[in-house]
């Protein structure tokens, strides 16, 4: 519970104080606000689908094609390399250290826009309230604000973000208990099978639909810091995803069962607690916008740990600098989350919908990339050290993984063209961002970790990568 970790700056020599190891009720919230952080959001599922029925059969077959399915190769693979690059070392294990670099860039980008997004839904709720926030001269120092306090939270440990989680996920999810049972007498049953298809719009309800549900994977990066990682990530995981379907299902049957289906295109950010005042009245209004409050701050935390995380895992694998793996006297990585905080302030500028779209197209690639790992590294290293195995064999793991590819295929299609270009930029930068930084550890121009071993996990840099790759694997990045 807690093993001291030595710091990589080997000028100073300097150790952080003793950092507590996550635990199981700890990460089994984090898990739910790096998904969910409640229903908070889904809101555009029912205008963008036309009514109640499109947005309730949504969250109960899109668990089952696209979050499980995630839940069990996240638990396969983190077990398999219990490390903070989570995913960037599942991908260059089976495809080499190139792959895992784009891995890494895409969903590390991908993350911060999805971070940029909770600073601009906690206002969505609090302008019902407070209507000056609708006005720029309040609302940008608001975000600065905002996110300068959530970065200071994060810097000061990832095990008080774990048991804040705990505490917020309580408070934000209670008044939605409260609002589904005072909503049993109203409830009308043929109210959730209204849907008016000429409103529809695919595009916004599949992009709501999927932005809702990913993200699984993304605690991996966060695995070096967990207590018996084998042992508590298949238990997190599972305890998640059952937190995260019943936070959506129960308020949305409650909202939708008992309101008028002519309310449905009234449905959109922030309507939880219009809801909760035509059900409850205004106290229950208030309640679920300080929930809406309380349950940002945990994505926030949640999505900015496992951003800088992930950069210093790929520091510690000598693809990114050294400095991105140095730790604060907190043990958090305190360059990483000062990029990500950065890059959230850049991108909260743009559009709830835009940020979706985007997000979510650069998080379709990088799934694609993880689920042909996970096939591959199942042909090619069938003797892989594996605390937790799906249980099912190649066949079984590669019908595992068809239908939420296709579904990742379906999003990308629905992009629009201006996300098609944005994306490709990012690709490209990505494609040429990887040779620089090699020039740049060629010729000494930053600091990189040793091409070593290294004396926490064992795991060899990337150079080794390259050269233990003859087979198109590495079972050398197992700890």
């Amino acid at each position: 519970m807690g093993e001291e970790i030595i710091s990589n700056d080997e000028e100073n020599g300097a150790k952080t104080k003793p950092s507590p190891k996550l635990t199981l009720l700890p990460l089994v919230f984090l898990i739910f606000y790096e998904v969910s952080g409640g229903p908070f959001g889904v809101e555009d599922s029912v205008k963008s689908g036309g009514g109640p029925l499109l947005a309730l059969l949504g969250f109960l077959i899109f668990p089952l094609i696209w979050s499980i399915p995630e839940a069990l190769i996240t638990a396969e693979l983190a077990t398999s390399f219990p490390e903070n690059g989570g995913y960037v070392v599942w991908i260059s294990s089976a495809f080499g250290p190139f792959w895992g670099f784009q891995e890494g860039f895409w969903k590390w980008f991908s993350g911060v826009m999805d971070n940029a997004l909770y600073p601009v839904l906690f206002l969505d709720y609090l302008k019902h309230s407070f209507p000056v926030l609708n006005h720029v001269a309040a609302r940008v120092p608001t975000l600065l604000g905002i996110t300068f306090s959530l970065t200071y939270l994060n810097y000061r440990g990832l095990h008080i973000v774990g048991f804040s989680a705990v505490l917020l996920a309580v408070f934000s999810l209670c008044p939605f208990v409260v609002m589904a049972l005072l909503s049993v007498p109203r409830i009308s049953p043929k109210r959730w099978l209204f849907v008016d298809f000429q409103k529809v719009n695919w595009r916004g309800y599949f992009n709501t639909m999927f932005w809702n549900l990913n993200y699984w994977d993304k605690a991996s990066t966060l695995a070096g810091e967990v207590d018996s990682p084998g042992k508590t990530f298949p238990k997190a995981l599972f305890g998640a995803v059952m937190l995260v379907m019943g936070s959506y299902l129960i308020p949305l049957m409650a909202g939708t069962g008992a309101l008028s289906p002519s309310a449905s295109g009234e449905w959109s950010d922030g309507y939880f607690a219009e809801v909760g005042m035509l059900i409850g009245g205004v106290w229950l209004k208030g309640w679920i916008q300080a929930a809406a409050a309380m349950s940002n701050l945990g994505l926030f935390e949640a999505e900015m740990s496992s951003d800088a995380f992930q950069l210093l895992g790929m520091s510690e694998i000598g693809m990114l600098p050294a400095f991105f793996s140095q730790r604060s006297k907190y043990g958090t990585p305190t360059i990483s989350i000062l990029c990500s905080a950065t890059g959230v302030i850049f991108l909260s500028w743009m559009s709830f919908q835009e940020i979706i779209e985007f997000l979510n197209f650069l998080y379709a690639l990088g799934m694609l990339l993880e689920f042909a790992a996970f096939v591959k590294l199942r042909i090619k290293k069938p003797d892989l050290h594996r605390p937790y195995r799906v249980p099912l064999n190649t066949f079984g793991t590669f019908m595992l993984c068809l239908p939420p590819s296709l579904l990742l295929i379906l999003v990308m299609f629905l992009a629009t063209a201006k996300t098609f270009f944005i994306s490709g930029v990012i690709t490209v930068v990505g494609f040429c961002l990887y040779p620089f930084l090699e020039l740049v550890k060629e010729k000494r121009w930053a600091r990189f970790i040793p091409e070593e071993p290294r004396p926490l996990l064992g795991v060899p840099s990337e150079s080794q990568l390259d050269q233990e790759h003859g087979d198109g694997s590495s079972a050398s990045l197992l700890p």
